[in-house]
């Protein structure tokens, strides 16, 4: 049933966000050179490494100075603060749900460096597949002002890591379809607020 609401829902969002993505691929060409989109490397579900989609909104191989923003961030491009102020740089992951990569909702897939830090309980976070959202994505919405400018990849792994897992391990051993539906729901309308 979740498989096929994937399926559904991503092939649908991306049917109508179209438009918007070619405005926003010529914009972010227009603001830095570079592609429009960013492919990283994630870790997938059972531990699988796979590239998320991403709108890119830093400056060219500025991935390779770190892997946490601060608020402040120069690597970010003008064009960039917009898309991730209001999770607009999240929404080309609408075809690594298509493609099965992903889920709407599911623990935020990870870098290899964190998942690899992984505790045994905490290994169970990769039994499901990641997805676009969760309730660790949603309480930590304003993760980039919350880690500074100070060394916030340090800021990150001392004071965050633990709680976004433990959060990301209770959705796994909580998961429902009905508890996705008020995850979807609550994170529409905290992206609404926030606009």
């Amino acid at each position: 049933m979740k498989r096929i609401f994937d399926f559904t829902a991503s092939a649908i969002g991306l049917l109508l966000l179209s438009p918007l993505f070619l405005v926003l691929i010529r914009l972010i060409r227009l603001d830095s050179p570079g592609p429009a989109f960013y492919r990283p490397l994630r870790t997938g579900r059972f531990g699988v490494p796979f590239r998320i989609w991403k709108f890119r909104t830093m400056y060219l191989d500025s991935d390779k100075l770190g892997g946490t923003t601060g608020s402040n961030d120069p690597r970010v491009t003008k064009i960039g603060r917009f898309l991730r102020k209001y999770k607009i740089d999240e929404l080309p992951q609408l075809i690594n749900v298509l493609t099965g990569d992903m889920s709407l909702v599911g623990p935020r897939p990870e870098l290899e460096e964190h998942t690899s830090a992984y505790s045994p309980d905490e290994q169970q976070i990769l039994q499901v597949r990641p997805g676009i959202t969760d309730d660790s994505s949603m309480r930590f919405h304003n993760l980039g002002e919350l880690v500074g400018d100070d060394d916030p990849h340090r800021v990150f792994i001392e004071k965050f890591r633990a709680e976004k897992n433990q959060l990301r391990l209770d959705y796994v051993k909580n998961q429902s379809f009905s508890g996705d539906m008020r995850i979807l729901f609550r994170t529409l309308k905290l992206v609404i607020v926030r606009r």
